[in-house]
């Protein structure tokens, strides 16, 4: 008799607790006892023949672990010890401080602490670095040591001891831990006087209550317009994506569609409740990163011409999972079934059912890409994540500024300036001098900051063909000189690539008096895809045509929408 179940879907990090009926064949039945008689056999035979001590449940993790990798990315065996990381991924919720802290360069550094959370409230500030935790030497543990020492039950003590710029003696923090809940909607607020924005960063539970709360709130402010961005959000629970996108579209619409193996759990999910608005304008921002229940909200809005998509393709996973107890506390999470969304596409990109002869995974090609319609006829494509109406290409950064965030001299210049200066004006309006840049510019005199442009390494490979072909004496001179060429402008690189290096440093510094949401507020003035879907709302024409079958602006072409970046 097949166990009961209860059932919950999620996408990328969530549950759907649904059972596997094995089939009946019974040579398939012989082909499972076999193998796994084989293993188990194996197992003992290396256990006690092997010339090292082995650990029994290290090495049948790793076993555990391959023979699911072959399968997708998603797949996952999550043993008892991490059971209630999981949670966390899946709740939003667990018991701590309230704070990121990061481990470099063999010190354990604290990289945000959140506002309104016991570390902020506490005075624990980004840039303090923990030297013991309840008397814990920190110095040689890793990231997951240290988390577990942080995290703990609401009401009791973290007692931590850290160092802090522009003081001298280590510092005591003293924090009582609390239940944390890890907001889904980090950020709400205006724009213009008519332009609201909101993100939407996960889909833990009560996501759709979040969602629903700050267009609620944005309208009150006086929002006749909403910037919804999605950018980069890995997805989570089903049920909130169905939440959410109900928030938009009627009662009674189909949201998404799930289909698997097993057919009797197949199954068309609604929109349940009233929509708080289906007629306000709506631009939803995407990028290559948001995926699962992300490409579902924002192709359920596109798919019922509710919403102009702007940004980058979405990541094309279109893949539902499971979640199944297993024996001595630990979990299976399975990949069930694929999600199809009202036009009937499916998004998922990847085909990990078929895989090449070396083991490469091929994704689908544009030319074998089907075509589906929107509700109101605008042509739309499978096979490959959302696409989007406005194409907006993400902004590349210079490799002087990929150094200065890798090796964190933003970060740090932002903790010497917050220690140097009590206060700051607003977010929105706080700029850098001149003077405090050139100021930062003379912090990193003392600094690494080599890097290899990519002319550099073309200049590189080129010598060095040219060496191998015996053609470097006729082409030194020129190689040298532009060679030297490119060094001598790499060096002015802090200077040509100010704007730029100066808007990253205005953020880092802001985050330290507003937090996560003045972080936010200060990158409106120089965000593409804010600054694009502003301009859209702004030209109700332009709106109106994007979401219109025929016009122009509304012809979607796979081809011009081609990932570039990698994915998951």
């Amino acid at each position: 008799m097949r166990k009961k179940i209860v059932a919950g879907l999620f996408l990328g990090s969530a549950a759907l607790l649904v059972s596997f009926r094995p089939a009946s064949d019974n040579e398939r039945y012989f082909e499972i006892a076999k193998n796994l008689d084989i293993f188990a056999t194996l197992f003992k035979e290396v256990n006690t023949y092997y010339v090292d001590e082995v650990t029994p449940g290290k090495l049948v993790k790793t076993g555990i672990d391959a023979m699911l990798k072959s399968l997708d990315p998603y797949t996952n065996y999550i043993p008892e010890d991490d059971i209630e990381d999981f949670r966390t991924l899946t709740t939003g919720q667990y018991g701590g401080i309230g704070a990121v802290v990061v481990k470099r360069n063999g010190k354990t550094i604290v990289q945000a602490a959140y506002e309104g959370y016991p570390a902020q409230k506490a005075g624990l500030l980004p840039g303090d670095e923990i030297l013991t935790i309840n008397g814990v030497n920190v110095e040689k543990k890793n990231n997951a040591d240290i988390s577990k020492l942080l995290k703990g039950q609401a009401n009791s003590l973290a007692k931590l001891e850290v160092t802090r710029y522009g003081q001298d003696k280590p510092v005591e923090v003293n924090i009582t831990r609390d239940k944390i809940q890890v907001d889904n909607v980090p950020y709400y607020g205006m724009l213009t006087p008519e332009i609201g924005y909101f993100q939407l960063t996960g889909f833990t539970v009560d996501a759709g209550k979040e969602v629903r709360v700050a267009l609620g709130k944005l309208k009150e402010m006086g929002a006749k317009k909403i910037v919804f961005d999605i950018r980069d959000n890995p997805g989570g629970l089903l049920n909130e994506a169905v939440n959410i996108s109900n928030i938009f579209v009627d009662k009674g619409l189909d949201v998404v569609s799930t289909k698997g193996k097993v057919t009797e759990w197949n199954k068309t999910y609604k929109a349940l409740d009233a929509p708080l608005d289906t007629q306000i304008p709506v631009v939803i921002i995407t990028s290559n990163r948001s995926a699962s229940a992300s490409e579902i909200v924002s192709g359920v809005l596109q798919d019922y011409d509710r919403a102009v998509v702007v940004g980058e393709r979405t990541f094309g996973k279109g893949l539902v999972q499971a979640t199944r107890p297993l024996s001595y506390n630990s979990q299976l999470k399975v990949t069930t079934a694929k999600y199809y969304i009202p036009s009937g596409r499916c998004i998922q990109e990847v085909d990990y059912a078929h895989r090449a002869d070396d083991g490469t995974l091929g994704k689908f090609p544009d030319s074998l890409r089907t075509a589906f319609k929107t509700q109101a006829g605008r042509v739309v494509y499978d096979g490959g994540g959302v696409a989007p109406d406005v194409a907006v290409a993400d902004k590349e950064i210079a490799d002087i500024s990929r150094v200065l965030i890798q090796k964190s001299y933003l970060f740090d210049y932002a903790t010497r300036y917050r220690a140097e200066h009590a206060t700051i004006a607003p977010a929105r309006d706080f700029k850098l001098a001149d003077a405090d840049y050139q100021k930062f510019v003379d912090f990193l005199k003392t600094k690494d900051i080599s890097y290899s442009t990519d002319m550099e390494k073309s200049l590189t490979d080129l010598t060095k063909k040219a060496k191998d072909e015996k053609h470097y004496d006729d082409v030194k001179i020129e190689l040298e000189a532009m060679r030297k060429k490119v060094s001598t402008n790499k060096s002015n690189d802090l200077m040509r690539f100010k704007p730029e290096i100066r808007e990253m440093l205005e953020q880092e510094i802001v985050s330290r008096y507003y937090f996560q949401k003045g972080s936010i507020e200060a990158g409106f003035d120089d965000d593409p895809n804010i600054l694009t879907a502003m301009n859209v709302l702004n030209d109700p024409a332009r709106y109106t045509a994007l979401l219109k079958p025929g016009t122009p602006e509304a012809k979607t072409r796979p081809e011009a929408n081609r990932r570039t970046a990698g994915g998951k």
